[in-house]
């Protein structure tokens, strides 16, 4: 494994007035379900995964049975992999989740901030009320989460690293990527974040995309998971966005996730692929286009479908809307496709 600055190259460009202006340097990798197929800069540089593997962090709800004992729906699996807008459905949702299972919002532990939402962030200054944790964009993450925590009867303090849950994540995230984590840190949501290689990345979005029901325990979770992102893309993340957006072009068949700090995983089911980027200097314009790119050239993703068009080559405006530049793949990404 690698630094993330190790073997990086230009993934995407801003241009102004014909003139190169900003180069956003990355990597990117496809793998299938024998290792990698394509690859731009290291696939050995490590990188926090952040919000893009929360279909990994949620494989213990349903491997431990938490999710079917509780009868948790298709819908309440795709809120647990969610970085949601807090829009009233995604905070609506959570909370009957939450008291579902006897709980409170203050049995969360991932802390309270202003939703991405405008109109929920509206409606709660015109109220004179304050954000609670269930407008936290990993609300639903946490809800998987405590529904784990309650099934196995351990203790409340969940997002600590030796708490049975995280055990139960670091040891099915080592397994999924074949290799053991590289260290760990604490994430936005206050849980814990493994470490790992973009190619470990990108291969454990290969096992989800070649996973099949009535394979065991492991693949009926991942196929779940993956089918769940994908038939709710309002609530993997929410209108406007690019995960729902894109999973709504390409008609359920491909499930995707952004992290903070411009990571993106892909999971093509009918193709077998996975796959993982990471933009170094954390502008999710450019790991937006990058996705956009490696999808539209790999034929799950229509060119001219407007959310394609909306990220792949975005132009920038000012304020008064005058056109002042674009965004674009720097030559020679995503080539041999």
């Amino acid at each position: 494994m690698a630094r993330v600055d190790a073997g990086a190259v230009p993934v995407a460009e801003l241009w102004r007035g014909g003139v190169l202006e900003s180069t956003h340097l990355g990597h990117a990798v496809i793998c299938d379900a024998k290792g990698i197929v394509a690859q731009w800069g290291n696939p050995q540089a490590v990188i926090f995964p952040r919000s893009s593997c929360k279909m990994i962090q949620a494989l213990p709800l349903i491997e431990t049975g938490a999710a079917d004992a509780r009868g948790l729906s298709e819908a309440h699996l795709a809120l647990a992999c969610a970085s949601h807008q807090g829009a009233d459905l995604h905070v609506e949702m959570a909370g009957r989740w939450i008291t579902d299972l006897g709980l409170s919002e203050s049995d969360l532990r991932c802390g309270a901030h202003e939703p991405l939402d405008h109109e929920e962030r509206d409606r709660l200054i015109q109220a004179g009320k304050s954000p609670c944790q269930l407008h936290n964009n990993c609300s639903g993450k946490h809800s998987g989460f405590l529904t784990v925590t309650q099934h196995l009867r351990a203790g409340p303090e969940y997002v600590e690293i030796d708490h049975p849950l995280q055990r139960a994540i670091r040891a099915a995230t080592e397994e999924v990527t074949d290799e053991t984590i590289a260290g760990w840190g604490v994430d936005g949501c206050s849980a814990p974040n493994f470490a790992m290689s973009l190619a470990g990345l990108a291969g454990a979005m290969a096992k989800f995309a070649t996973a099949r029901e009535g394979q065991g325990a492991r693949q009926d979770a991942m196929a779940r998971l993956a089918r769940a992102m994908a038939t709710y893309p309002e609530l993997v993340a929410g209108e406007g966005r690019a995960c729902t957006e894109l999973m709504r072009a390409m008609g359920g068949k491909v499930a995707i996730k952004t992290g903070a700090e411009a990571v993106f995983v892909a999971i093509l089911p009918e193709k077998g692929l996975g796959i993982a980027l990471k933009v170094l200097d954390g502008n999710s314009r450019a790991s937006e286009a990058a996705i956009t790119a490696l999808l539209v050239r790999l034929g799950v993703l229509e060119a001219g479908h407007p959310a394609t068009v909306k990220r792949l080559h975005p132009v920038q405006t000012n304020w008064r809307g005058i056109e002042t530049g674009e965004v674009r793949l720097a030559e020679g990404f995503g080539a041999g496709l």
